[in-house]
């Protein structure tokens, strides 16, 4: 297992594991890594220092525990596909009409921009940014 600093087209930056340098590369051509702050999936590795473990007791638990927080986000993933409507990229325009009464209200997922979010919690509209992983290696 590797750990890498990733950057995303909007600047954040997140760290992701990989089984290896070659399976990032697989992963990263197919979009399938993304920015779990705004959902980008244009990724480059970013600048990093090496990071040295000096007990081989506390890399097994740093990836036991990365492991298990992406196994949680693999269910929070299937939990809000399940009990939420998919709206896509009318999500700005989707959760406003349900926050003004304009239509019922329901639960709701789909993209938005950071400054789309912004603007909606401004607003007084609940909003999350949920870290969408892949599902697989």
């Amino acid at each position: 297992m590797i750990l890498f600093e990733l950057r995303c087209g909007g600047q954040h930056h997140f760290e992701a594991w990989f089984k290896s340098g070659a399976a990032y590369e697989v992963q990263a051509a197919a979009g399938e890594i993304a920015c779990p702050v705004c959902g980008d999936t244009a990724v480059e590795k970013a600048p990093m220092a090496p990071k040295v473990v000096k007990s081989h007791g506390i890399a097994l638990e740093a990836r036991e525990a990365a492991g298990e927080a992406r196994k949680a986000l693999i269910a929070l993933k299937r939990k809000v596909k399940e009990s939420c409507d998919y709206v896509g990229e009318r999500f700005p325009e989707e959760a406003r009409k349900i926050h003004y009464g304009d239509t019922e209200p329901r639960p709701i997922y789909g993209e938005a921009t950071m400054a789309e979010a912004k603007e909606l919690s401004d607003e007084g509209v609940a909003v999350r940014a949920v870290p969408w992983v892949t599902e697989g290696n």
